[in-house]
């Protein structure tokens, strides 16, 4: 049976996209991958994600990506922009699945395929725990690139989420143009005016 594991990265931060992963793997592939240390990215450091993705490259996994913009985050909700970016991911496989397994609690709309929602499924599942690594590999080096262009704002130390780094420079010089401004009620504290 072919099983795709698909989770995402970003939907915390308060810049830049969310990204997506669909990956799909063999019993004996996802027993390498977990030999090498395969795991939830967020519980490894940016070089063991980088070296799992160039492992991944190098198995030539079939994988899928898509990336919401901040824009996409702003009209549709961080939510909805995350399950838009899945979905795609998942049709940019070059391979169809027959079951899809997400990482939460929420379906994705639209997959016109059976899934699954494993509720911490990047600390269970190897599969989505690959997507997971492909995801926030991807996502970063996109902020590197975003760095390079708004290099006032660091993006290349705290990726976009919401750091005292991160926070001392909005309330320096105000938000980029790659800030969610939909986050603004809650984090924006260079922001007084009222809505009320």
């Amino acid at each position: 049976m072919i099983v795709a594991g698909v989770d995402e990265a970003g939907r915390g931060p308060l810049a830049g996209p969310v990204v997506a992963a669909a990956v799909v793997l063999t019993p004996k592939e996802a027993r390498d991958l977990l030999s090498l240390g395969l795991r939830d990215s967020k519980k490894l450091s940016a070089s063991r994600r980088e070296g799992l993705f160039k492992t991944l490259l190098e198995m030539k996994v079939p994988m899928g990506i898509q990336a919401a913009s901040w824009r996409r985050v702003d009209e549709m909700n961080v939510l909805n922009a995350s399950l838009w970016a899945m979905e795609r991911a998942v049709a940019r496989l070059c391979v169809r699945p027959q079951v899809v397994l997400v990482d939460g609690a929420v379906p994705v709309k639209g997959l016109g395929i059976p899934q699954r929602c494993v509720v911490k499924g990047d600390s269970k599942v190897p599969a989505i725990m690959a997507a997971s690594v492909v995801a926030k590999v991807i996502r970063d080096r996109v902020m590197e690139g975003l760095h390079r262009v708004y290099p006032r704002y660091r993006f290349d130390r705290h990726k976009g989420y919401p750091t005292e780094l991160h926070r001392r420079i909005l309330e320096e010089i105000g938000p980029s143009p790659v800030h969610r401004v939909s986050f603004s009620v809650k984090l924006r504290p260079w922001d007084t005016t009222s809505e009320a």
